[in-house]
C-alpha cells in the first residue's frame, strides 16, 4: 500500500459539505465520501464532538487522519468519520454544541472573523492511502482499534460492503430509522451502532450472519430482510397483544422461525404470562415469552433454595438423601422441590428436600 503524508486546511475539507440522504455525507469539495459503505454512522456525542472543536481552536494536534484513495480522483475515510463530521457539523450546519469562550458557547456564526480565520485555517494531518480494498480494510481494521470500538457488526459491514448493506443500513442503521419506529420497544441495543441490523440478520439467517452476508452483499436491496423483519414484529403485536417493558429482552426472530406458522390462543397466552409475573419463584421474566411457547423451564430462570433453606432440611434429614438415604456432606448435596414448580410447587422451607448429585440428576432425568 502507498502512504502519502498532507495537510489539508478546515477550509478545504468542510468545501462543497452535504449530508442527506440522496447525495450521502460528502466534504471536500464533494470528492471525498465521508461515510461509505464500511463506516458507522456518527455516534460522536456533544461533549465530544465539543472537544474536537476545542482542540481545533486551541491548535492542539488532532490524530492523524487516513483517507483512502480511489481511481477517479475521489477519496473515502478510512480513519477520521467522526471527527470529521464534528468540524464539518459545527462550521455548516446549525449545531447543538458550541465552542465555550469566556465560559458562553458560540456557534461558528457567533465567532469573530479572526476566530473563523483560525479554525479555517487549521491543517489537518491526513495519511493518502493507494491499495487493493483488501488491503484498505485491512488496513481500516488496524487503525480502528482505539477510540470508539467498532462492534461485530461494523466490522461485517466493512467486510462485506455493498449495495446490499448501503440498503440495510437505509432500514437499520440510523437512530431514528424505520426499523426503530416499528419495532424498537421489541428491540435492545443502538440501532446506530448496528444492532438492529446485527439482530435482524441473526434472526433470518439462524445466527449464521457471515453466511448470510456474503451470500447476498451484490443484491441490489435489502428488501428480503426487511420484510422479514416486519414480519416477526406483526406476529409479535397480534400474538401477544399486552406490551410489557420486558418484551424488549426477547429473542424474537428465533421464536417466530418455529412458531410463527402455528395458531396461538393470544388470550390464553395472555392469562398465563400475568400469572407467571407475578410469580416469586420466576426470576427472569422476560423468559416467560419462550417458555409459554416452548414449555421449557429453564427459560424462566426459578429461584433455587437459598442455603438458609437447604440448612434447614438437610438438618430435619439428619444429613441423609430423601431418596437413597445415605449420609453425605451438605457440600455434596442439592435442595430439591419436593412438588416440582411446574405442579404448583413453591420455593419455600416445607417444599425443600435435600438430594445427593446422583440422585438429583436421576429425578431430573425422569
Amino acid at each position: 500500500m502507498k502512504i502519502e503524508l498532507k495537510q489539508i486546511p478546515v477550509r478545504e475539507l468542510i468545501d462543497g459539505y452535504v449530508n442527506n440522504d440522496e447525495e450521502g455525507v460528502l466534504g471536500y469539495g464533494g470528492r471525498l465520501n465521508i461515510r461509505p459503505p464500511y463506516q458507522r454512522e456518527f455516534i460522536y456525542k456533544t461533549e465530544q464532538k465539543r472537544a474536537v472543536i476545542e482542540s481545533v481552536m486551541n491548535g492542539f494536534p488532532l490524530n492523524v487522519m487516513y483517507w483512502s484513495v480511489n481511481g477517479d480522483g475521489t477519496f473515502e475515510i478510512i480513519d477520521g468519520q467522526q471527527r470529521t463530521m464534528s468540524i464539518c457539523e459545527y462550521c455548516k450546519s446549525n449545531t447543538s454544541f458550541g465552542f465555550k469562550i469566556g465560559g458562553m458557547e458560540r456557534g461558528f456564526h457567533n465567532l469573530t472573523e479572526d476566530q473563523k480565520e483560525k479554525l479555517l485555517g487549521y491543517p489537518l494531518m491526513v495519511y493518502l492511502c493507494e491499495g487493493t480494498d483488501s488491503e484498505k480494510l485491512a488496513w481500516f481494521d488496524v487503525i480502528n482499534t482505539a477510540g470508539e470500538q467498532l462492534t461485530k457488526q461494523e466490522r461485517r459491514n466493512a467486510v462485506y460492503s455493498g449495495s446490499w448493506v448501503t440498503d440495510a443500513k437505509r432500514y437499520f442503521s440510523r437512530s431514528s430509522c424505520v426499523a426503530k419506529q416499528l419495532g424498537g420497544q421489541y428491540m435492545s441495543g443502538r440501532p446506530e451502532r448496528q444492532e438492529y441490523l446485527e439482530t435482524a440478520i441473526s434472526w433470518i439467517s439462524g445466527g449464521k450472519i457471515e453466511q448470510y452476508m456474503q451470500k447476498h452483499q451484490h443484491d441490489p436491496n435489502a428488501n428480503e430482510l426487511w420484510l422479514y423483519f416486519k414480519r416477526v414484529i406483526d406476529w409479535v403485536e397480534v400474538t401477544f397483544r399486552t406490551y410489557r417493558k420486558e418484551m424488549r429482552s426477547v429473542d424474537w426472530g428465533p421464536l417466530y422461525n418455529e412458531y410463527g406458522s402455528v395458531p396461538q390462543d393470544s388470550d390464553a397466552l395472555e392469562k398465563e404470562i400475568a400469572a407467571l409475573m407475578m410469580d416469586e419463584d420466576v426470576q427472569k421474566k422476560s423468559g416467560i415469552y419462550p417458555y409459554v411457547l416452548t414449555g421449557i423451564e429453564k427459560h424462566l430462570n426459578l429461584r433455587a433454595f437459598p442455603d438458609s433453606m437447604k440448612r434447614e432440611a438437610y438438618e430435619r434429614q439428619e444429613g441423609r438423601c430423601a431418596r437413597c438415604g445415605k449420609q453425605f456432606d451438605i457440600s455434596e448435596m442439592e435442595g430439591d422441590h419436593i412438588v416440582p414448580w411446574s405442579k404448583g410447587g413453591r420455593t419455600v422451607p416445607e417444599n425443600c428436600q435435600m438430594l445427593c448429585a446422583d440422585c438429583n440428576r436421576r429425578k431430573s432425568d425422569a
